[in-house]
Order: structure tokens, then C-alpha cells, then sequence
């Protein structure tokens, strides 16, 4: 079971939010309309969010403040989106990146 925090000690209780649902890999994500993507994966167990280019070695949330890349995905078919700083929106398909991805390439 994976857990949000509802009532932090300092930041208090967490507004209310419309849950929308978002794809990822195919599976479907509950998540809460405006959160950052990565913050509603690591919500939903989902820690590995793209694949180095060479060794295909997992990557996650690493600085969380959109400076590195270790959080990029593609994101309604658009690659290299730090997933950090990108707020969810109902419906959106997200896929586990492998390598830098360029636009029009498989």
C-alpha cells in the first residue's frame, strides 16, 4: 500500500482535489488534477520512470525541482518531460522512457 500525505506537521492538511485518472504504460492511475506526475506515480508504487540510454539502468525522482533528468517520460507522445514540475491532467498517457527518445523516432 502506498501512501499521500494528508496532514503534514508544518504544511497542514492537504486541500481538496478532483481525482482524475492518467495512463501510464497503459495502466490506469488514479491522481489528483494539478499534482506533479512523478508525486502521483510514487503515490500509486510506480518508482522507475525512464531507462538509462546505454545500460538501461532505472532512474527516478532524483532532485525533484526539475534541474536534473533523472524523472523524464514522454507525455502525451512528447519525450524528455521532467515529470517533477509537470502537473497531471485528466487523461494523460505517459510512457517509461528508454534513452533520450527523439521526436519522430521509435
Amino acid at each position: 500500500m502506498y501512501v499521500r500525505v494528508y496532514d503534514h506537521p508544518i504544511l497542514g492538511k492537504m486541500e481538496e482535489k478532483k481525482k482524475v485518472t492518467i495512463y501510464v504504460d497503459g495502466k490506469e492511475i488514479e491522481a489528483y488534477e494539478g499534482e506533479m506526475i512523478a508525486s502521483a506515480l510514487v503515490s500509486n508504487g510506480i518508482r522507475v520512470l525512464r531507462l538509462t540510454k546505454r545500460r538501461l539502468s532505472p532512474r527516478g525522482v532524483f532532485c525533484a525541482i526539475g534541474r536534473c533528468t533523472d524523472c523524464v517520460m514522454t507525455v502525451n507522445g512528447v519525450p524528455n518531460i521532467r515529470t517533477c514540475v509537470t502537473p497531471v491532467a485528466d487523461g494523460m498517457q505517459i510512457t517509461t522512457q528508454r534513452g533520450t527518445e527523439e521526436w519522430g523516432k521509435e
